[in-house]
């Protein structure tokens, strides 16, 4: 390890230790990274790095989706959303777990945001399951890893981020594309996990409607759910690029948070445009300052010495496969998903290529890993959300949540080893070449 690359990674670990910030350990580590290589006057060559790294037009959909996605967490979309999913499931054993589950991949799927559905689905979906005599800590683990699903079901920003850490070899709309199926398992997962809980612990009778209510409840859902036939639909029938798609979102949302529903009024367009701002500038820091960092990693050839060490280590694809998805595990356990996504793609992603892995299939496979992550702790956004909402505490979801760890595990070693989940629908789309 060269004497820049000892000082990135020691500054960097001591910053997380001290609770800094990861945009501003990654900056402050390769300021001082800079400075032990001694080439370029540091601060300005950081500044470059972090202003030429969010200079892409792909990244324009990002605050596109963020306010496509907050205007329709306040326009009521979810509740909407909850009543149509509890029409489809609600009828079976322990039915509001499932409806929370499907609530939020369809939530998830709109929003693209993890923590966006556990805060609209959860506020509303665990105090009823409390009601209804489901276990709260139960209530909190269905909620928390259930959110994470949005993030593999298009449209999803941290897709978008992958594309980005791929050079754009791997285009937007194949990683939407290729997310779909996996999204779907992974729900599918936790709703077997859910259905046997609540079997063994005889949680919810089931509720049944008429044929009226349920015609009604599934109009109301049609609206928001168009949104991602909008997107998705538009993309791939060449309407208009994934950025462009993400400001039709946005218009589309709009219309029907103000004008349709009228839930959201025309004095909170401020406060939620400054919520966009705010969120979508942390996330561009992220990714300005993980460029940053991936530049310094590139230029001491981190990435190959890394690939030759593994790949010396073993042949075995199995094995590999098998070390990379624990690292990952591991990393998404103290790392948000946008700068692990931008520091590990370019390290790993000639690895996985040398074994024939396709980069749309490692594509899901880091994302999944690092949904993961999300639910687990120290920094888990979405764990601590979750048991925000519920007013429980960690120590006790934790008890609960681990069958629903293993059903994520389980679906991201499929999705790792049959490569046909994640590369079936971009293959018959020709998104594969």
């Amino acid at each position: 390890m060269s004497f820049p690359v000892l000082v990135l990674v020691v500054s960097f670990v001591i910053l997380l230790l001290l609770n800094v910030p990861v945009a501003f350990c990654m900056g402050i580590s390769t300021v001082l990274a800079f400075l032990a290589m001694g080439d370029l006057p540091s601060f300005v060559a950081v500044a470059h790095k972090i202003a030429t790294g969010i200079d892409s037009f792909a990244l324009l959909a990002i605050p596109f989706f963020i306010l496509s996605g907050l205007l329709m967490g306040h326009g009521g979309i979810a509740r909407r959303l909850i009543d149509f999913a509890n029409v489809l499931v609600g009828r079976f054993r322990g039915g509001l777990s499932f409806v929370n589950v499907l609530t939020c991949m369809l939530f998830g799927a709109i929003s693209g945001s993890a923590t966006a559905a556990v805060s609209a689905v959860g506020g509303f979906m665990i105090p009823l399951m409390n009601k209804m005599g489901y276990d709260r800590d139960f209530n909190a683990s269905v909620t928390i890893t259930a959110a994470t699903t949005g993030l593999l079901i298009p449209p999803s920003n941290v897709m978008i981020v992958y594309s980005l850490a791929t050079g754009g070899f791997v285009s937007i709309a194949a990683m939407f594309m290729a997310g779909f199926l996996p999204g779907f398992l992974m729900g599918l997962a936790l709703m077997v996990v859910s259905g046997v809980i609540s079997v063994i612990h005889n949680y919810g009778k089931g509720e049944t409607f008429a044929i009226k209510e349920g015609f009604i409840r599934f109009i109301s859902a049609i609206p928001p759910l168009l949104l991602v036939v909008i997107v998705i639909g538009g993309i791939l029938a060449g309407w208009f690029t994934p950025t462009e798609a993400s400001a039709v979102a946005v218009l589309y949302a709009f219309i029907l948070a103000v004008v349709v529903y009228r839930e959201v009024k025309i004095k909170d367009i401020p406060r939620i445009l400054l919520q966009c701002g705010v969120t979508t500038s942390v996330v561009f820091l992220l990714i300005g300052t993980s460029m940053a960092m991936s530049w310094v990693l590139a230029s001491e050839n981190v990435p190959q010495n890394i690939s030759a060490a593994l790949m010396s280590t073993t042949s075995n694809k199995v094995f590999l496969l098998l070390i990379i998805n624990a690292i990952l595990l591991v990393v998404g356990t103290f790392m948000d998903m946008t700068p692990a996504v931008l520091i590990f793609t370019p390290i790993f992603l000639p690895i996985v290529e040398q074994l024939g892995i396709h980069p749309l299939h490692f594509g899901i496979i880091i994302i999944m890993n690092l949904c993961i992550g999300l639910c687990t702790p120290p920094v888990g956004t979405a764990l601590f959300l979750g048991c925000g909402i519920a007013e429980t505490s960690v120590t006790k979801v934790m008890k609960h949540i681990l069958p629903f760890f293993a059903a994520m595990v389980v679906t991201l070693l499929l999705c790792t080893f049959l490569p046909q989940i994640s590369m079936w629908l971009p293959d018959k789309l020709g998104f594969v070449k």
